[in-house]
């Protein structure tokens, strides 16, 4: 590098905090001028981008200590943003009022500063002569730019070492590390030479879990949720997954693992886990609304860490309907879970529900538990599987009919969305069998549901959303199955614009309408981000109700379409649509949802 600058060493910058304090008011900066001869487009936004003084001017900063400083940092700054795009042969000028910044002592720091230039001539940019990273592991990837004649950028060297460090300890060695470096620049060439060395180290086994921080879990409890794989070869995808299960365990706000600096005998390797507790206790509320269906009031209290044993518990309350057609519905529920029971990767739930629900074919009063397991499979994909009873008592126009049954229900899911309240990426799969076997009058059958979601980009501002629902319900008559295990079609999660549950069958008597045994939901979105705060939705709904198990045609179809507008916070989108019914004989008018998050 051939800039014309210095820098202050240690006892210049305490000159210059000093200088700092003893600075008179500041005056006003005239102009900063920015130039970068030679440099295209992109690089002379890089260069503004790295400026402190560029910063500086464009939050109003005047005071002449401030800019003093930010100038002397601009050197390193703006020669990091030269080595990042390939050039090594700069020139870096910064005169504060026709003076070299770095020429100016910090004890004779200007106590007011009327003009500074700043030139950055770049020279030319250099290619990678030689590009060589040994030893690799077996299987190594390196970045493909890091090759010889390919554009010689610094922080393409620095991911080629990186990802040559990161395969030896993918293969067991974790305390690989670069060697010996041999990093020339030949400035008559234009070339960058690169010879590195990698000291991959001995192939390491885990050792033990210490544990530190003052934690109200118990130890035995914590070693359980972290699995943690002592005398197994070292992965660090089996490390960063000690510190998942840990921190999917619910109980600790902080969870940081770090690897002992030294090895010990055999080759082992401790790892200290430092714990931090989260809050025992959390409350949460939510609101929703619809022209039609009403208010939706909900809220929780949780319990993180009972009987200091990392187990959950959670109280929900919802009432819904309020201010509609007919009464508000009210549901009750409570939760346990025990991370860590049959292996680090399962959880042990009990549930109990109780709910009132006023619809408008029936009305119903239903009590159910259930008892399960949870498994996660991958960070994408959960399996589950329970045992449950529920027995309700339900009224409608053909009089009063009571169910009791027995479920056993099974689920899938996968999740690979990149943000789960706004995703703008990959897929969502939820998918669920529930076998159920009746008393009495209720039926014997099972039913089958699937919730299928895929996002797409279109650049930076459109998004693609898809919405996929199907639901059967198996051998079980209409009459005799639970009503809650039936479908309906309409309202803000199937159909908006048509109102809530607006499509069923008439399946039980020619007066008596109820769900259907089958369901098809089909929605789609297109989703635009206006500015930072602000988007808008277009989108389209269509939902299938039938009496058979499979959708034959013989059931109806209902479709919505509308418009939305999105209010982006830090809790995710303010979702506000307007909606109207555009097939179906079910509704009419327009529909109005207001809710927290993308409507899917």
């Amino acid at each position: 590098m051939s800039g014309r600058f210095g820098f202050p060493g240690r006892r210049g910058a305490a000159a210059l905090l000093l200088a700092a304090g003893l600075a008179q008011p500041a005056a006003a900066l005239d102009s900063l001028d920015f130039a970068a001869p030679g440099a295209d487009a992109g690089l002379t936004k890089s260069l503004r981008a790295a400026s402190l003084l560029v910063t500086s001017e464009a939050e109003g900063k005047t005071d002449p200590q401030d800019l003093f400083a930010a100038a002397r940092a601009d050197y390193a700054r703006l020669l990091g943003a030269l080595y990042a795009a390939g050039y090594y042969s700069g020139v870096i000028h910064i005169r504060i009022d026709g003076r070299e910044a770095a020429a100016i002592a910090p004890l004779d720091a200007p106590r007011a500063i009327r003009k500074i230039s700043v030139s950055v001539a770049p020279g030319p940019a250099f290619t990678f002569g030689q590009a060589r990273i040994a030893p690799l592991a077996p299987g190594t990837s390196l970045p493909g730019e890091f090759a010889p004649g390919q554009p010689a950028r610094s922080d393409v060297l620095q991911a080629a070492v990186s990802s040559a460090v990161s395969s030896w300890r993918d293969a067991g060695h974790a305390k690989a590390a670069p060697g010996q470096r041999r990093i020339v620049a030949d400035h008559p060439a234009a070339k960058l030479n690169a010879d590195v060395a990698i000291a991959p180290g001995p192939r390491v086994t885990f050792g033990n879990l210490i544990i530190t921080g003052r934690s109200t879990v118990r130890e035995k409890r914590i070693r359980q949720i972290a699995g943690f794989p002592t005398g197994e070869t070292f992965d660090p995808r089996k490390e960063e997954k000690v510190a998942t299960r840990l921190r999917r365990a619910g109980a600790f706000r902080s969870v940081a693992l770090t690897e002992a600096g030294t090895l010990g005998p055999g080759d082992n390797m401790d790892v200290t886990a430092a714990l931090v507790d989260a809050k025992k206790h959390r409350i949460g509320v939510g609101a929703e609304i619809a022209s039609l269906d009403g208010l939706t009031l909900s809220g929780y209290w949780l319990h993180r860490n009972l009987f200091n044993d990392a187990q959950r518990l959670r109280f929900d309350g919802k009432i819904s309907g309020i201010g509609a057609a007919g009464n508000p519905d009210y549901s009750f529920s409570v939760r346990l879970d025990r991370p860590a029971v049959v292996n680090a990767d399962s959880t042990l739930y009990a549930l109990a529900l109780a709910e009132r629900l006023d619809e408008t074919d029936y009305t119903e009063t239903r009590a159910a538990t259930e008892v399960g397991l949870t498994r996660l499979v991958s960070d994408r994909l959960t399996l589950s599987a329970g045992i449950g009873y529920q027995a309700s008592r339900v009224t409608d126009s053909t009089g009063l009919t009571r169910y009791r049954d027995v479920t056993f229900p099974l689920g899938a899911t996968y999740d690979s969305r990149d943000d789960k309240l706004d995703a703008r990426r990959g897929t969502y799969l939820d998918a669920a069998v529930m076998p159920f076997v009746g008393f009495g009058g209720t039926g014997t059958g099972a039913q089958l549901k699937l919730d299928a979601r895929g996002y797409r980009p279109l650049g930076k501002r459109l998004v693609l959303a898809g919405r996929l629902q199907l639901g059967s319900v198996l051998r079980s008559p209409i009459a005799d199955t639970p009503r809650d295990y039936l479908f309906y079609s309409g309202g803000g999660g199937t159909v908006r614009g048509q109102p809530y549950q607006s499509l069923g069958v008439y399946a039980i008597s020619p007066t008596q309408r109820s769900g259907g045994r089958s369901f098809v939901g089909l929605s789609g979105e297109v989703r635009a981000k206006l500015t930072a705060s602000f988007g808008a939705v277009a989108f389209y709904d269509a939902g299938y109700v039938g009496a058979t198990s499979l959708p034959d045609g013989s059931g109806s179809w209902q479709a919505g379409a509308g418009l939305g507008l999105r209010y982006f916070t830090g809790i995710g989108p303010i979702r506000l649509d307007v909606a109207a019914p555009v097939s179906g004989g079910t509704g009419k008018g327009v529909q109005i949802y207001v809710g927290i998050g993308q409507a899917f």
